[in-house]
């Protein structure tokens, strides 16, 4: 039997906008994954991640992270549950909603009602 393995936390990397982690979720079903952007609450604001694996780097192959966006959410975006994303030649569009639409990549939005230990990032 193994042991009991402890659990590395992720190492959080936050961004300048919600926009660059749709962005980053629409790069990755581009690749035939199947993002989700998970929502959660920490001293009273409303922190947005997507969770990803630091690959090809030498000996930091597999290193978990955690990149976010902190939010003052607003009533309306908390009843919406996936962030739609169009992209053409006139520019990128990026919205909340309800539901899917056609004709946009829709990510779904998985709100956390515990937040595990390994997601304990500090938040400024």
């Amino acid at each position: 039997m193994r042991e009991h393995e402890e659990i590395s936390k992720v190492i959080g990397i936050r961004v300048v906008s919600i926009r660059d982690i749709a962005r980053f979720a629409v790069s990755l079903a581009s690749l035939g994954q199947a993002p989700y952007i998970i929502k959660f609450r920490k001293k009273n604001k409303t922190i947005y991640g997507l969770l990803a694996v630091f690959r090809d780097f030498y000996k930091f192959y597999g290193l978990p992270l955690l990149y976010y966006y902190v939010a003052e959410e607003s009533k309306e975006e908390r009843e919406k549950h996936y962030i739609l994303v169009k992209s053409n030649e006139t520019g990128e569009k990026i919205e909340f909603s309800k539901g899917t639409r056609p004709g946009w990549i829709a990510v779904p939005i998985m709100e956390l009602k515990t937040v595990p230990s390994f997601l304990d990032i500090e938040i400024e």
